[in-house]
């Protein structure tokens, strides 16, 4: 008898401190913002990163304003294959309510240019300045010169020069390397070690999310679908209705 009330002690126990771990989130949603973007919920299994007071753990990866409004990711990783331009910057930071990265170049565009670019980015709010994989060692130092936020360096193979990079004044690497993504922050982490900040890009499924998490990945980013595509579907509901 004694032996069942210790069990049946230890299963409330149990019980209890499991009611305890999960605590209920109230939800409250709106008619007219009910096709918001939601990032995948296994993204909320990376630790985070501290920047500027915020703990980032989720970044959506567009240049898209009518996205960037629209969607509860923490965070906007906007880089796109131009050269930056502070027109397209001024609006993705107008449009967004949520801390930006900012692309800089450091392929076509780099040098003094990224730099001013940089610096201008950090003037109109951006939280952080995002570097392409060929960026030089001269280009980032001359970027870490002018300016007060993080630089964030893209890696898209684990034979890049990113140790040398970290030196030169990088503060957190973005790993994209498509399928071997998770592979990469792997061999990346090694080298590291355990602190260095790191965001890697999720991939389709919370399989390959979790698995850039668990080979050591601070923060995923999340590539959302084409707003043409969503357009699309909602278009194809619209011609069932009728």
């Amino acid at each position: 008898m004694s032996s069942q009330v210790n069990d049946h002690k230890t299963i409330n126990g149990e019980n209890a401190e499991s009611q305890k771990a999960k605590k209920f989130i109230p939800i409250v949603s709106s008619k007219l913002r009910s096709r918001m973007i939601s990032v995948p919920e296994s993204i909320s299994e990376a630790s985070g990163i501290i920047i500027l007071g915020r703990r980032i753990n989720s970044l959506i990866f567009t240049t898209d304003v009518a996205i960037i409004k629209n969607n509860n990711a923490q965070s906007v990783i906007a880089v796109y294959p131009f050269t930056p331009q502070l027109a397209i910057n001024h609006a993705i930071l107008e449009a967004a309510s949520v801390p930006v990265f900012v692309g800089v170049g450091g392929g076509l565009t780099n040098g003094s240019r990224s730099a001013q670019i940089a610096l201008q980015a950090e003037l109109m709010g951006a939280y952080g300045v995002v570097v392409n994989a060929p960026t030089d060692l001269e280009t980032i130092a001359e970027i870490k010169k002018v300016v007060d936020v993080p630089i964030i360096s893209t890696v898209v193979d684990e034979r890049a020069n990113y140790l040398e990079k970290i030196e030169a004044g990088v503060s957190i690497l973005n790993v994209s390397g498509a399928k071997k993504t998770a592979e990469i922050v792997s061999s990346i982490r090694k080298k590291v070690g355990p602190e260095f900040p790191i965001i890697a890009t999720g991939g389709p499924t919370d399989d390959t999310i979790r698995a850039a998490i668990k080979a050591g990945a601070n923060a995923i980013t999340y590539t959302p679908p084409r707003a043409a595509d969503i357009f699309s579907e909602i278009m194809d509901k619209y011609r069932q209705n009728n």
